[in-house]
């Protein structure tokens, strides 16, 4: 299982980007590789995964994340 610390790079993508995909597809699912943004915005995570898969393959780790001002957080007990 990949950790916080292999997506760093992707993860700062998406912070640089945040603001403005708040704007124009709040809500909406974006793929990241790298410093590479999959073409579009997805409706549901199922399709952002699928689009991943097609671009960037099985082999290669790749970031789905939502687009939400803040993460949200999930509470297990």
């Amino acid at each position: 299982m990949a950790t916080t610390a292999e997506f760093e790079v992707e993860l700062n993508v998406f912070e640089r980007n945040r603001k403005e995909w708040l704007r124009s597809h709040p809500g909406k699912f974006v793929v990241i590789q790298g410093e590479i943004v999959a073409d579009g915005f997805f409706s549901t995570y199922a399709e952002a995964f699928r689009a991943g898969l097609q671009k960037f393959g099985v082999r290669d780790n790749f970031l789905v994340k939502q687009v939400w001002k803040t993460d949200p957080v999930y509470f297990v007990s």
